[in-house]
């Protein structure tokens, strides 16, 4: 039984809060089971605050991490990844309402983003913008309601999660989305070697039986499936 970390967080399409039997839904988790059951490898989900999944891969706690992970080279300090199963831009939500529509106007305004994330690499190149870093549990959550009381201006995460959120809450709107093409993965300890190339096995029969973007598509059918079967077969 592989166990694999994730955060106990609701951010659909990705993924949503556990029921009461430890269980989630959302393209994240679909995608796993699609992949692990091609692996013929029974999982469970572990969860654990954003900051920790990491260490916990590298320490041996779990054996993998498979939550929203884009590849990074300070998140190859931990893990190695696999291949990508998914590919998401980043976006800036504000308060609805302020007007803002590009990162020069962020400049002495506080933003939010995920403490060493992806997220907060690209908030760093905001000039002159207030960083706020964000940990624990519920992140995403914690960031939408900083904005909706005002406590940061603005926040950035995967275009994915961002989308859907100003789409359908009237208090918030999208400022801009920056192309930045993230290519997420599942992460293994170094070394790791078998679970890795399995887990890629896996992730190649998906992508070429269609099942992964099937999940996509049901999951988020604004987005394009991202996942070239040519470039997986001509490996």
């Amino acid at each position: 039984m592989l166990r694999i970390a994730c955060i106990d967080s609701e951010a659909l399409p990705l993924f949503d809060l556990q029921d009461d039997r430890g269980n989630r839904i959302g393209y994240e988790p679909e995608a796993a089971e699609i992949v692990f059951g091609l692996m013929g490898q029974n999982f469970e989900w572990v969860y654990l605050n954003w900051e920790d999944m990491l260490p916990a891969v590298a320490s041996g706690d779990v054996d993998a991490v498979w939550c929203g992970q884009a590849i990074t080279d300070e998140r190859k300090k931990f893990v190695d990844f696999t291949d990508p199963y998914a590919v998401f831009d980043e976006t800036v939500i504000v308060k609805a309402g302020r007007g803002i529509t590009d990162a020069s106007q962020l400049k002495g305004l506080k933003v939010g983003a995920i403490a060493n994330s992806a997220n907060m690499a690209l908030a760093e190149t905001f000039d002159g913008a207030i960083l706020v870093p964000f940990e624990g549990e519920d992140v995403f959550g914690a960031m939408i309601e900083a904005t909706r009381s005002g406590a940061i201006d603005a926040f950035v995460d995967d275009d994915v999660v961002m989308l859907p959120l100003a789409e359908q809450d009237p208090d918030f709107d999208v400022a801009f989305t920056v192309r930045t093409q993230n290519r997420w993965a599942i992460g293994v300890a170094h070394g790791n070697d078998e679970l890795r190339e399995a887990i890629n096995r896996g992730l190649d029969e998906a992508i070429n039986n269609g099942s992964l973007e099937q999940a996509w598509t049901r999951w988020m059918p604004s987005l394009a499936f991202p996942l070239d079967k040519a470039e997986v077969v001509a490996k």
